[in-house]
């Protein structure tokens, strides 16, 4: 039992089992909150817990669910392409709109830091947490900060992204397709975008070329901004 514990494998088809529940318990409920991300998050916490397995064997799972990201964000491309009209003629606003919600992000986390006064180590580790996890841990390290902090911060970001902004974008008359998609990818990536190509495929494809677009505008803005911290 302890040797089945300690490999990777293990805990990586007990990863994808606990997904593939989340997927089926959300399309039974049809409730955003019944996210698959997050249910398979709480398990497998619980699980590793309960069997009092350390993180760092986890990781080692870990490590080959993450070899796996950057084709599934690829994959994005495929909605994108669909809607490629659409995205050419407005592609200044989603420019724009991209533009500003990055430096939202990255305001309010230095905002936030600064009153709760946290480490410099941690608000370097904070800053990218609204890019998809490729390019935010890629940052977090550039600056300094803890990557496994920026992974944590992603991940949840990306969560309650999924499930609190379609609600709240449309309680504040937020009902346009395209700038839903937007606020999502920008602010949500990956794991929002899911939830927008549920929504719609123009939601989607918005949302997809949303989080390349705001992980570029980030890395610039992080470029510049680490020159003065």
């Amino acid at each position: 039992m302890t040797d089945l514990l300690s490999s990777s494998q293990f805990w990586l088809l007990i990863s994808i089992g606990f997904y593939a529940l989340g997927v089926e318990i959300q399309k039974k409920t049809g409730s955003p909150v019944c996210n698959p991300l997050l249910i398979a998050s709480i398990l497998v916490g619980a699980l590793l817990i309960a069997t009092g397995t350390s993180y760092q064997t986890y990781e080692e799972s870990g490590q080959l669910i993450s070899f796996f990201l950057t084709p599934a964000t690829v994959a994005l491309a495929i909605p994108i392409y669909r809607k490629l009209d659409v995205l050419l003629k407005n592609l200044l606003p989603i420019l724009l709109g991209a533009f500003v919600g990055s430096c939202v992000s990255i305001g309010s986390v230095l905002l936030f830091c600064h009153l709760f006064g946290l480490s410099d180590s941690t608000t370097r580790s904070l800053i990218p947490k609204s890019v998809t996890t490729p390019i935010g841990v890629a940052l977090a390290d550039m600056m300094g900060g803890v990557t496994s902090i920026t992974a944590i911060a992603i991940v949840i970001t990306g969560i309650f992204g999924a499930i609190l902004l379609p609600t709240f974008l449309k309680c504040i008359g937020v009902r346009n397709p395209m700038q839903m998609g937007l606020s999502i990818g920008t602010a949500a990536h990956a794991v929002g975008t899911s939830r927008a190509i549920q929504l719609g495929e123009t939601e989607g494809a918005i949302s997809g070329l949303a989080i390349g677009v705001a992980g570029l505008l980030t890395a610039f803005i992080v470029s510049a901004l680490s020159m003065f911290m």
